[in-house]
């Protein structure tokens, strides 16, 4: 458990030190869509092309591992949506509360740590996961959030507007390129190859930082903001992400093994220690563009990253 603790508390310790920057106003609150917009479209894109280009091409296209994670992110949605819809909760907040229980904080956290954690062989199953969770787990609770006003657009349009947004997002286009790199066994320029090098590089410790940032940000929100749910909806939500998720993997991993599907068991492990990630933190920017409860996305998230410090800790030392 200490060895484990050696890697994860650097990674756990750039979110805190974000955090406590934006708290103290060290860091100004206008900075944070800065920090976001350059590992969005700066870091984390060269370095999902990297790890893309340089992963066999049968590992990024591996249905094995789509058929496992994706059945399981679609249990979590329809679970949360059941056990938080009603009459305080709208389709709108119960959908996005339902992303902020599926949608692990892969890109931001989950690849650096589990690169720091396995090595760089994790990169073909997370790549599957990040495009499951960002085109078809978000555009999914996007639809389902408009189900309220299905007379005045309706959930189709919905859709169409979060296909949009996904479209408009470079991470799956970064893995879309690396995989082609990897299929056609293709190298960029040595300037070039070393330009993306950099700045993939950055990505960890970048993105770390901003979602301690965010964090705090959110609270900070949350705490001027008054929201419909109680304490309980925080921690139920939480609970199920750090959990439940990862518990729903593990076992459909293991049942699709024991049915004769050749699944990789290191793949198991590494989707089963994506779905113990706490809670993403883009989903808070999601809620406030679709006028959900921000605060109540916010906590969730704040709660379920807080925990997962210990939760995924324990995941990896009973996994590894």
């Amino acid at each position: 458990m200490l060895s484990v603790f050696s890697i994860t508390i650097p990674f756990f310790a750039l979110v805190l030190m974000g955090y406590v920057a934006t708290k103290r106003a060290f860091l100004p609150l206008a900075a944070i869509p800065g920090l976001n917009a350059y590992v969005l479209f700066f870091a984390l894109p060269c370095m999902l092309f990297r790890f893309g280009a340089s992963t066999p091409i049968a590992q990024l296209l591996d249905a094995n591992v789509f058929i496992v994670y994706l059945p399981c992110a679609l249990i979590m949605v329809s679970l949360t949506i059941a056990l938080t819809l009603s009459r305080k909760t709208n389709w709108n907040n119960a959908a996005l509360g339902a992303l902020v229980a599926a949608f692990p904080n892969t890109g931001f956290m989950g690849m650096p740590l589990l690169i720091a954690l396995l090595g760089a062989k994790v990169a073909g199953p997370t790549i599957i996961t990040i495009t499951i969770d960002m085109v078809i787990t978000t555009s999914l609770c996007v639809a389902l959030s408009r189900l309220d006003s299905a007379g005045e657009h309706g959930a189709g349009a919905a859709l169409k507007k979060a296909l949009l947004g996904m479209a408009s997002n470079p991470m799956p286009w970064a893995i879309l390129l690396g995989t082609a790199f990897s299929a056609l066994n293709l190298e960029l320029l040595g300037p070039v190859a070393k330009t993306v090098e950099l700045l993939g590089l950055s990505a960890s410790p970048v993105a770390l930082f901003t979602i301690g940032a965010v964090l705090a940000r959110g609270s900070g929100h949350s705490a001027q903001t008054t929201s419909s749910a109680s304490a309980r909806d925080f921690w139920l939500i939480a609970l199920l992400k750090l959990f439940l998720h990862p518990l729903l993997v593990l076992l459909a991993g293991i049942s699709a093994i024991r049915l004769g599907i050749p699944l990789d068991p290191f793949a198991l492990k590494v989707i089963v220690l994506i779905a113990a990630l706490p809670s993403a933190s883009n989903v808070a920017l999601l809620a406030e563009r679709f006028e959900a409860d921000t605060a109540r996305i916010a906590r969730i998230i704040l709660v379920s990253t807080a925990l997962a410090f210990f939760t995924f800790s324990g995941a990896v030392t009973l996994l590894t």
